[in-house]
């Protein structure tokens, strides 16, 4: 059996696992677990395996607070589990690799998650802007790999990009469409390119928005408002890259302007942000004071 008939048009995987627990990673196993999906979550050691555990129990437990599921707290982490394993991805149809937006360690990740897996399952990246052909060029069944990218926080965001590489097997648009569809969020279906539609998009508008902080144009608030106001951004693109991580957006900068030039070479003050450690939410500090 192949990829393209291992799922029921537009159901969930019955098994599915995701390889990295952090914020993204915790975020789309709870996406899965709250939906119906056995889930499986593997980490580099024990401890970022409990925390990672810690992170997806959080999850389930606003999600009962705000009235979004009908199971019990008991029922839904009954279906999931952390490991420090890559065998226990061995009967999961579909596994999500999360883990920092580095080539080699995407690379390298992506192999030994490959060689735990059946020939049939499918196996995606949440990489926000690395060549999805590129990686699986990298792996020996290129036909079951695709990018899923999803949105920070996972949670909130209703949106999932979709991204096919050049060997990805067509069928597999279908299948994801449906597996978006069952997490009640909305696919964006992009061929392989550099920042694919959002990162690429939303990456521009942020290092426009620095170079104007950078020049003294307006304040980083006033800068967010003008967008949140005038163009309806539930965010502005500085509160948003706070959000991100100032490290994660310079990281997905130097590549497009690797691939695409000089239009996105990261400015100074984001260059310099990051080298004194300012980044974002997760230092309490960066565009804004958390």
């Amino acid at each position: 059996m192949s990829a393209q008939t291992s799922f029921t048009s537009g159901a969930l995987p019955q098994q599915m696992g995701v390889l990295g627990g952090g914020r993204m990673g915790a975020g789309i196993a709870h996406a899965f677990l709250i939906s119906g999906s056995l889930v499986t979550v593997v980490e580099r050691d024990s401890e970022s395996a409990q925390a990672a555990y810690e992170r997806v129990a959080a999850s389930v437990d606003k999600s009962i607070a705000r009235g979004g599921v009908s199971e019990s707290r008991e029922e839904l982490l009954a279906r999931f589990s952390t490991s420090t394993d890559y065998g226990q991805f061995a009967s999961a149809q579909l596994v999500i690799e999360a883990v920092p937006e580095i080539w080699d360690l995407k690379v390298s990740s992506l192999q030994a998650v490959e060689q735990a897996l059946g020939n049939d399952a499918v196996l995606a990246s949440n990489t926000s802007s690395l060549s999805v052909s590129g990686l699986a060029e990298e792996l020996q069944r290129p036909q079951n790999f695709l990018g899923l990218h999803f949105f920070n926080p996972v949670p909130a965001s209703t949106l999932i990009e979709v991204v096919i590489g050049k060997q990805t097997d067509r069928a597999l648009v279908d299948a994801s469409r449906g597996w978006v569809e069952g997490l009640g969020k909305t696919a964006v279906v992009v061929n392989d390119a550099p920042g694919f539609a959002s990162s690429r998009l939303g990456v521009a508008i942020a290092l426009e928005a620095m170079r104007m902080v950078e020049e003294g144009v307006a304040s980083a608030e006033d800068i967010d408002n003008a967008m949140v106001l005038g163009y309806k951004h539930p965010t502005g693109p500085l509160k948003t890259t706070d959000i991100v991580g100032l490290d994660v957006r310079l990281g997905i900068a130097e590549y497009l302007h690797e691939t695409l030039g000089d239009r996105f070479a990261p400015p100074q003050i984001l260059k310099d942000m990051v080298a004194e450690g300012k980044l974002g939410r997760k230092t309490g500090q960066g565009f804004y004071t958390w």
